[in-house]
């Protein structure tokens, strides 16, 4: 994806296109599971980390992206499949490997359907598996 595409997307959910906020949806782009500020950190060396935490905090409010507890303390960071504000249908499950530590992305996993209280609005929800993944097992 060239610049004007990555800079198309970023105006159409009302955020300047900045050279680092470039830099950084087109890393989440290439990203095929959810990555930690510090694996971000690594790929945009020598982009400081604050930069970094600065434009996911933007995105994650423009909902550009998801921002996923994991349970390892390390939040992770995956760009949003939908086109509008973040909804339910866009959210999936996650897989964390506790002995790699890697966090898969369970899109065949249907999220399950509940209701809550009257006046609560849920915006994302958070539904992660932990375990050990397929590679862990067969070594």
């Amino acid at each position: 994806m060239n610049n004007s595409e990555i800079e198309q997307i970023l105006k159409e959910k009302g955020v300047k296109p900045t050279a680092n906020r470039i830099l950084v949806l087109r890393e989440l782009m290439g990203c095929s599971h959810p990555v930690s500020l510090a694996d971000l950190s690594r790929l945009l060396d020598p982009m400081d980390k604050a930069s970094i935490f600065r434009t996911l905090e933007l995105f994650s409010a423009n909902d550009i992206i998801h921002v996923i507890e994991d349970g390892s303390r390390s939040l992770k960071y995956e760009l949003c499949h939908g086109h509008g504000e973040h909804s339910l249908a866009d959210q999936h499950a996650h897989f964390y490997c506790e002995k790699c530590g890697s966090v898969y992305c369970l899109d065949e996993v249907k999220m399950p359907e509940f209701s809550l209280p009257d006046n609560f609005l849920p915006k994302s929800v958070n539904l992660m598996f932990k375990g050990v993944c397929k590679e862990c097992v067969n070594k």
